[in-house]
């Protein structure tokens, strides 16, 4: 297993080393050990799963201190754009995003830290994500920022007027307007 850093400190994209043969393949998706041994200590205490249709945008979502959650996200069937914005205000890279095209073929995952929205765009006709949280999920901690915010210039890989988008999702305030505490 090897990390991948990012321009973005803390935001690190994990590499499974991957044991294939004539039946097909074996990795190890998550070892407290492999993790503790690259440097990332996170005690997982949930983990939560979506499937999607080609076209579903969903985010971007993040959880205000205390309830603030690190994922770390992967992709079972079909392909993905996996997003992360840093809003964490002391950080140089505020307000920058991130995008990583993970697949259940790449078998790449993204560590998303607390301090950051998250969301992915479906690219394939479907994708199953699953992401583990090191924080359970509190309704009145949620906050987002609006997928298409222009300062933040996102590159969903598809044509925003054909995404599909929840309600809650399409009203959400731009960076510069969200109630994020970090």
């Amino acid at each position: 297993m090897k990390i991948e850093e990012t321009f973005i400190k803390d935001l690190v994209v994990v590499e499974p080393t991957i044991f294939g043969d004539e039946r097909g393949y074996f990795f190890e998706a998550y070892s407290k050990t492999k993790f503790t041994d690259l440097g990332i200590n996170i005690e997982f205490v949930q983990d939560n799963q979506s499937f999607s249709k080609k076209g579903t945008l969903r985010g971007l979502h993040y959880q205000n201190p205390p309830f603030a959650q690190t994922k770390l996200v992967r992709v079972l069937e079909g392909e993905i754009i996996d997003v992360a914005v840093d809003l964490r205000k002391e950080s140089p890279t505020y307000g920058k995003a991130f995008s990583v095209l993970l697949t259940a073929e790449n078998k790449k995952q993204l560590l998303v830290p607390q301090g950051f929205a998250h969301g992915f765009s479906v690219i394939s006709e479907t994708a199953s994500v699953l992401y583990k949280c090191d924080q359970f999920y509190n309704k009145a901690s949620e906050g987002g920022i609006k997928f298409d915010d222009p300062s933040l210039n996102i590159d969903w890989g598809m044509d925003l007027k054909d995404a599909i988008v929840s309600e809650k999702d399409q009203i959400l305030p731009f960076i510069d307007s969200c109630n994020s505490l970090f």
